[in-house]
C-alpha cells in the first residue's frame, strides 16, 4: 500500500530542490558539487532516508511496500543521488548491527581480486555516493568510496570502483540472509524508480502533443500520435502497477526483502517499458527531445540505463521462467502468487 504523507513529503522537497538544473549541475560536478552536498542535505532533513529504520533506531518503521511512492518521486524527480537506494542499506545495516555512515549509500555486486581486493564493474550514482553497500560472493561489506580506485561509465554518475585488500580488511563485514541477493534487493527499487520515470515522461509526451501545432492544430490530434499515446499509456500505468507488486512483502513481513519472484516481474516489465515509451517519446517529440537543453533526456537517460541495472528483462525473464519450470502445480497458481492483492497489502 501507498503511504501517501511519505510519497507527498519526497514529491514536496524533489520539486522544489531537485529541478533539471540542480540534475545537471550535480552530473557536470560529482560528489564535490555544492549542489550534490545541498541536496543531499534537505533529503537527509525529511527523514525519507531512514524511513525503514524501527522507530527505536530513529525510523519509521515501514516496510518497502509503503516506501513505493517515494521510490517512485525519485523517478519522476531524475534524482541523481542514490536515497532509494541508502533506505534499504542502512535497514540491512541496522538490523546487522552495524553503525550507518554518513552520506548516501549505493548498491553493487562485486568480484574478490586474487590479492584480496574488491572490483565493482558498475556501481550506478558511484560518482557521488559516500559508501557502497557490496556483495561479493557470500560476503557482504560496507565500503567507503573515498579513496577506492574510479573508472568513469558511459553515464555522468557511475563509476566502476575497486578496493585493495587492505581497504576490504578494514571495512565492516554485514551479516545478510544468505538467501538474500543485492540483485534482487536493487532490481525492486530501481523497478519502482522506473515507474516514476516512465510517467514523467508520458506526462511530458502529452503537454508536448498538447501543446504543439501543426497544419493549425495540436499534433496531439492526429490519430498517428493518439495511437502512440495509447500505447505510451498501456506500458506506464501496466509498468506502475508490476513495480508495486515487485516491493511487496516477501519473506519478512514488512521488513526490507521483497519476493523474488515479484521483483522478477516487476524488473522484466518496467525494462520492456523503457523501452518502448523512450523510443515512442522521443518519436512524438522530434529532434528537440535528443538535446541536451532539453529535459526530457534527462529520463530516457535514465530509463535506457536502469533498464541494465541488476539484470535486463532478459534476465528476470530467465528467473520467472525457472521459477514455472520447477512448479509443480498450475501456472495460474504462479499468477495468483504474484499478483494476490491480499498478500501484497
Amino acid at each position: 500500500m501507498d503511504n501517501d504523507l511519505f510519497a507527498d513529503a519526497a514529491r514536496d522537497v524533489l520539486a522544489d530542490q531537485c529541478t533539471p538544473q540542480v540534475v545537471r549541475a550535480i552530473e557536470h560536478g560529482g560528489r564535490g558539487a555544492a549542489a550534490t552536498t545541498a541536496l543531499w542535505q534537505q533529503l537527509e532533513a525529511t527523514g525519507l532516508a531512514d524511513a525503514l529504520l524501527s522507530e527505536d533506531a530513529g525510523g519509521a518503521g515501514l516496510g518497502l511496500g509503503q516506501v513505493f511512492g517515494v521510490l517512485e518521486q525519485c523517478g519522476a524527480h531524475a534524482l541523481p543521488l542514490p536515497l532509494g537506494e541508502t533506505m534499504v542499506a542502512r535497514a540491512l545495516l541496522a538490523q546487522a548491527g552495524v553503525a550507518r555512515p554518513a552520506g548516501s549509500i549505493a548498491l553493487a555486486r562485486g568480484e574478490r581480486l586474487g590479492d584480496g581486493g574488491v572490483r565493482c564493474a558498475l556501481v550506478r550514482t558511484g560518482q557521488v555516493a559516500q559508501s557502497v553497500l557490496v556483495q561479493a560472493g557470500d560476503e557482504w561489506r560496507l565500503l567507503g568510496t573515498e579513496g577506492a580506485q574510479a573508472s568513469p561509465q558511459a553515464l555522468a554518475l557511475d563509476a566502476a570502483l575497486a578496493w585493495s585488500a587492505t581497504q576490504v580488511q578494514a571495512a565492516p563485514v554485514v551479516a545478510v540472509d544468505a538467501a538474500l541477493e543485492v540483485r534482487t534487493l536493487q532490481a525492486a527499487v530501481v523497478a519502482a524508480q522506473m515507474a516514476g520515470a516512465l510517467k514523467a515522461v508520458f506526462d511530458r509526451t502529452l503537454q508536448y502533443a498538447n501543446e504543439r501545432q501543426q497544419f493549425g492544430r495540436p499534433i496531439g490530434k492526429f490519430q498517428a500520435i493518439q495511437h502512440q499515446l495509447a500505447v505510451m499509456s498501456e506500458h506506464v500505468f501496466a509498468a506502475r502497477m508490476a513495480a508495486q507488486l515487485g516491493c511487496s512483502a516477501g519473506h519478512d513481513g514488512m521488513g526490507v526483502v521483497p519476493d523474488r519472484l515479484r521483483v522478477a516481474t516487476a524488473k522484466a516489465r518496467c525494462s520492456e517499458a523503457a523501452l518502448v515509451v523512450s523510443e515512442l517519446a522521443h518519436a512524438i517529440h522530434g529532434a528537440i527531445g535528443f538535446t541536451g537543453e532539453y529535459d526530457l533526456q534527462l529520463f530516457t537517460r535514465r530509463l535506457h540505463a536502469w533498464r541494465q541495472t541488476a539484470g535486463s528483462e532478459a534476465y528476470w525473464y530467465g528467473v520467472a521462467g525457472e521459477a514455472l519450470l520447477h512448479h509443480q502445480g498450475m501456472t495460474l497458481d504462479i499468477v495468483r502468487r504474484i499478483t494476490d492483492v491480499d498478500a501484497v497489502l
